[in-house]
């Protein structure tokens, strides 16, 4: 029997956190999706929009409230994460 480990809200968050993105603790997938990108907005998230594409790449195995909260929120970011200031 092979076991998947599923993509949902914790592992999501715990993503988000990674890249020194404020979310609390309880918060939903779509909070995480709405915090990440008022942040990206601001002042530009390096790695989020890598982080994009790998969930999306594993959208089979991510839970649906996950996939649709970065569909809503993070798959248009404005490109800037190369940029230097």
């Amino acid at each position: 029997m092979m076991i998947v480990d599923l993509i949902d809200g914790d592992d999501f968050r715990d993503r988000l956190v990674a890249l020194d993105i404020h979310v609390p603790a309880d918060a939903s997938p779509e909070t995480c999706a709405h915090l990440a990108r008022l942040k990206h907005d601001e002042v530009g998230v390096p790695g989020l929009e890598a982080l994009v594409r790998e969930l999306m790449a594993q959208s089979d195995v991510m839970l649906p409230a996950v996939r649709e909260a970065i569909e809503q929120h993070l798959m248009e970011l404005p490109n800037g994460e190369g940029e230097s200031a």
